[in-house]
């Protein structure tokens, strides 16, 4: 065992594990985080995505070692108050249907938007494609970066504001 140490979402973290222990697993078993999801364990879905130093990284196949003091981002950390725009824009387009892939697409999607404010379809379909959606959502992926973006039709917040009050409505009485 050897203690790594790495910052995640923003916090200085030590993981005591294998070198070669990939980072999904760190995260998940070690650090709790478990919106980072577990897809094919050979980084071919994309459903892993997390950033290394603001960068779209496939985590099952990383070893723990690589990231020995790296910036981790994810998809518990892209927004420090409130949904992140993307996420935002995910509700406003229906865009999960099992939701399984979206921790990863929504990684991969900030990632895009932080590089490319304004992305035509052809990028957005090469930056996402190595993010697999078995329920076939695409369209509605892409529909909602645009959106996201600033591109897409209507108002990416009536939706997602009505739900994000809604979920707060619910903590506050306790239900």
């Amino acid at each position: 065992m050897t203690l790594v140490k790495l910052t995640v979402n923003g916090k200085a973290v030590s993981v005591d594990a294998a070198d070669d222990t990939p980072l999904l697993w760190a995260l998940r078993d070690h650090l709790k985080l478990n919106g980072t999801k577990f897809g094919c364990g050979a980084a071919l879905c994309g459903a892993c995505t997390v950033h290394v130093d603001g960068e779209p990284t496939r985590s099952c196949s990383l070893p723990l070692s690589a990231v020995a003091g790296r910036r981790i981002t994810t998809i518990e950390g892209i927004s420090a108050k409130g949904l992140h725009p993307v996420q935002r824009a995910w509700i406003e387009h229906d865009v999960p249907q099992c939701g399984y892939c979206q921790s990863g697409q929504i990684m991969s999607a900030v990632a895009l938007l932080n590089k490319n404010k304004k992305p035509t379809d052809a990028e957005i379909d090469a930056a996402m494609s190595g993010n697999l959606c078995r329920c076939g959502t695409y369209q509605r992926i892409r529909a909602a970066i645009h959106t996201a973006a600033g591109k897409g039709k209507g108002s990416s917040n009536s939706k997602a504001s009505a739900m994000t009050n809604a979920n707060v409505s619910t903590k506050k009485s306790g239900t």
